[in-house]
């Protein structure tokens, strides 16, 4: 398999008072394409922060990461918002959707800034609605979902652009169990039809049962790497 994420060396410090803290300390982690993965530890380990870095929402003090062929630590501001566009999807536990938008223009919103024409980003946005089980519910506004719902669309939308990773930060930290699992299973099976990489950092252990890469942070370090045998259909 070839790696679609490689971080070499990856440190970040923050600077509080005199004292530098290490929010993520000389990590190196490769994931492979098509992996279904968790970054789990306890808060503070580091595994926000590190996927902020691998996403590009933050820089590390030090360390390379590579993104699907492309040196991200390298990139101008300019040139790393085009790569998160076309290449990456973002699902956050707040949602971040737009109140005023229906959830079909929610999803097409990614498609708005990559200059679409307006009927391919209908088309594909009601494509993803449905892969993720909101037909019929398009033109409704987050404020008339329910969280799990909500949730969908934020996924729906991180899938809108094809891209070839999505980076999900406790996706199920504001749902109920039964949501929780069902979107866990959703994106699992995304993830398997689809071929797209998954990257959760999350602490829910519903979460980290589905991965079939499970990895462990403490202290900003990598503690424990472990890749989850399938068995055969």
């Amino acid at each position: 398999m070839t790696a679609i994420i490689r971080c070499g060396g990856v440190t970040k410090l923050y600077r509080q008072g005199a004292e530098d803290i290490h929010a993520v300390q000389d990590v190196d982690l490769d994931i492979e394409a098509g992996d279904f993965a968790t970054l789990s530890g306890p808060s503070g380990s580091g595994k926000t922060t590190l996927l902020s870095l691998i996403g590009g929402l933050d820089r590390p003090t030090t360390g390379v990461i590579d993104v699907d062929g492309e040196t991200v630590t390298d990139l101008s501001a300019s040139r790393l918002a085009d790569l998160r566009l076309r290449k990456i999807g973002f699902v956050f536990q707040t949602y971040s959707l737009v109140p005023v938008f229906s959830a079909e223009e929610n999803v097409e919103f990614t498609l708005r800034l990559l200059r679409r024409p307006k009927a391919e980003r209908e088309a594909r946005a009601r494509e993803v609605l449905a892969q993720v089980g909101l037909e019929g519910l398009e033109d409704r506004r987050p404020g008339k979902l329910s969280g799990g719902q909500q949730q969908r669309v934020a996924v729906a939308r991180a899938l809108a652009a094809r891209p070839a990773i999505i980076l999900a930060d406790e996706p199920t930290a504001n749902l109920d169990s039964a949501n929780a699992e069902a979107l866990i299973e959703l994106m699992s099976r995304l993830s398997e039809a689809s071929g797209v990489t998954f990257l959760i950092a999350t602490h829910d252990a519903r979460v980290i049962a589905h991965a079939r890469r499970r990895i462990e942070m403490t202290d900003g370090r990598i503690s424990a790497d472990q890749r989850i045998a399938v068995a055969p259909v």
